[in-house]
């Protein structure tokens, strides 16, 4: 292992994991069947390479996966891995691969997953839902369950089931008997060669209803890319319930990107695992049943943990060390990570961050607000269409437009896939009143309900996916946004914010700021089964409010407003901008009567040359 000493004298460090500070950790609480989970890993496979509480890979994972198979098993226990999705887009590891997925796929199979699903970035695009069919479903056969996604085949035109719908299965030490689905939540942004049936319309099939009427199950087990706490799991809960009263219900969720654990009743709940590689979710259940031995009466007995993805982690709770834990198969997919990273140039240096920008972890605006940075700096020098000449100009864009934070130091390929993954260009309407821009963007920011419209316009619990996570002030996010392209209508994941005070969670993100003691800021999650979730014992970390949207005033003498400018607006909110002007009575029709402002360059493309421009190395 190396440490990130000096990376920017080292591009290669890179590839290398950083070691973390030994912290106080909680154990595990092993049972008759344990599970590890994954959800909305969306390509980090590396890990966090800048986080040394993130930092392990992909391999290591493996490794831990089989030690924690080889401790429960010497107990007589069982243990099923789970991933629920959202593999796909996010990192420079898928999104820099062409075709897209390759490396991505091959890292990923490696792993043995005995309950696999899909998320909503799997059928965005019409060769990533094409891919999953034909590598990752082929890949997962006999694992990858896909309970209500349908897909048109691409030889035979067919709308077939993406995967089988349920399985049922013993486990293999103690035969307890297992009812398994996979669901996706009530997706509606899918790529149109997909088919997702409502969740309500499919707990109603023959099929399903034949299922949970089984009598010899010990276990009901729902995985799927579905909130922990969301009307779909309560419906197939009480889907369930109404056949079987008692046999106790496992769920695991996802695609909030947040840690969180809900309760349903004495004898079902539900587990979400966070995002990004950064938490490895456990699992364990004691009081099943089993072919060998009668239906228990009392309450089964859950227990979870939000595991820290690092090595430290992984030692301490298979009990072995850096030359004992690794197996053969977990330094072989490591070495393949590091040739991948290698073969896609993700370590290649552009610049050098001189200071960590934040996304929520200073108030806005903030000198080390990555939003001040984007409005006074990035576009404020990047945004100029030449045709245009000197002509004031407006630019607004969503918060969500970053995805990640910025630390200090090499600012790399990687990097920029990371911060700002999407491919969305900007648009822009002439002679636009200025005070209607401003009004427009008061609408954007405090008349929250017209952001509610799109995918998740019936699920009220939806949670902002962004790196701060959850604090006790949450922001609570509708729908993740559409963007538009040339051909089709995907979704980026440039996620609204809308706050909501007195939300059930909190949760922090972890400060990449070594300190000398073993308590570092990081992850504090209040969950249905109380605060002592996280494996690792944090300090808490503040959060503050991010607006929706925030603009850039792209005229000289900012102190003389001008009666009108150019409205630029990046082109995904194109969507929302038209209610808002609506509301700001601005008669526009932004379909007809915007056009593209330099063309052909993405935000990517601008924080790229921007960054290589001013970030020079030392």
């Amino acid at each position: 292992m190396l440490l990130l000493v000096l990376p920017w004298f080292f591009p290669s460090v890179l590839a290398a994991q950083s070691t973390p500070i030994p912290p106080l950790l909680r154990d595990l609480e092993f049972g008759q069947v344990n599970f590890l989970h994954t959800t909305d890993t969306h390509g980090w496979l590396a890990g966090h390479l800048q986080e040394p509480s993130f930092s392990a890979d992909w391999g290591d994972y493996i490794s831990f996966a089989t030690r924690i198979r080889e401790k429960v098993e010497a107990q007589g226990q069982d243990l099923l891995v789970i991933d629920t999705g959202d593999r796909v887009e996010g990192n420079g590891l898928y999104d820099s691969d062409e075709p897209k997925g390759v490396w991505l796929s091959e890292i990923f199979r490696h792993q043995h997953i005995d309950i696999i699903t899909s998320g909503n970035h799997e059928l965005y695009k019409h060769n990533t839902s094409e891919r999953e069919l034909m590598v990752t479903v082929p890949n997962f056969r006999g694992y990858y369950l896909a309970s209500n996604i349908d897909i048109y085949h691409p030889q035979t035109k067919e709308l077939v089931p993406l995967a089988p719908r349920f399985k049922k299965f013993t486990t293999k030490l103690q035969g307890i008997r297992i009812v398994a689905f996979g669901f996706l939540f009530d997706f509606t942004g899918n790529y149109q060669n997909t088919a997702v049936r409502t969740v309500e319309e499919t707990i109603l099939q023959d099929w399903f209803q034949e299922a949970i009427q089984d009598k010899d199950v010990d276990l009901f087990l729902v995985a799927g890319h579905v909130p922990a706490h969301s009307p779909e799991y309560r419906a197939i809960f009480k889907a369930i319930r109404k056949i079987h009263w008692d046999i106790p219900i496992q769920f695991f969720g996802g695609h909030q990107h947040i840690r969180d654990y809900a309760q349903y009743d004495s004898k079902a709940v539900a587990l979400a695992s966070g995002r990004f590689m950064e938490t490895i979710g456990f699992m364990s259940i004691d009081g099943l049943s089993t072919t060998d031995s009668p239906r228990i009466k009392r309450s089964p007995v859950f227990k979870r943990r939000y595991i820290d993805n690092n090595l430290f982690s992984f030692h301490h709770h298979t009990g072995l060390d850096e030359n004992s834990f690794p197996t053969e198969e977990g330094r072989n997919v490591s070495q393949l990570i590091s040739k991948a990273r290698s073969a896609l140039d993700l370590d290649e240096v552009h610049g050098c961050a001189p200071r960590d920008l934040w996304m929520s972890r200073v108030p806005y605006p903030h000198q080390d607000s990555v939003y001040t940075w984007l409005e006074t700096e990035l576009l404020a020098d990047s945004l100029r269409d030449e045709s245009r000449g000197e002509v004031p100009s407006v630019a607004i864009m969503n918060s969500g437009a970053i995805r990640f934070d910025i630390f200090q130091g090499p600012f790399t390929q990687d990097t920029t896939f990371i911060i700002s993954p999407f491919t969305n260009r900007f648009r822009y309407v002439k002679d636009v009143p200025y005070e209607k821009v401003q009004l427009i963007m008061e609408v954007l920011n405090k008349q929250t309900r017209i952001l509610e419209t799109t995918e998740h316009e019936n699920d009220p619990t939806v949670v902002a996916q962004t790196h701060t996570q959850m604090s006790p002030s949450i922001p609570l996010a509708p729908p993740e946004q559409l963007a538009y392209t040339e051909d089709k209508v995907v979704d980026d994941s440039q996620d609204w914010l809308l706050n909501l005070e007195g939300s059930r969670y909190s949760q922090a993100p972890l400060s990449s700021n070594g300190h000398e003691h073993k308590l570092v800021p990081g992850y504090t999650t209040q969950d249905d089964a109380g605060h002592d979730g996280d494996d690792t014992v944090h300090l808490p970390v503040s959060f503050y409010q991010v607006p929706n949207c925030i603009q850039a005033l792209l005229f000289a003498n900012q102190s003389a407003v001008p009666e009108t400018v150019d409205f630029i607006y990046i082109e995904f909110v194109q969507p929302h901008v038209t209610l808002a002007a609506k509301f700001a009575g601005l008669d526009v029709d932004f379909e007809k009567d915007s056009e593209e402002y330099m063309p052909s360059s993405t935000l990517t493309d601008m924080i790229l040359a921007w960054v290589k421009k001013h970030w020079k190395c030392k």
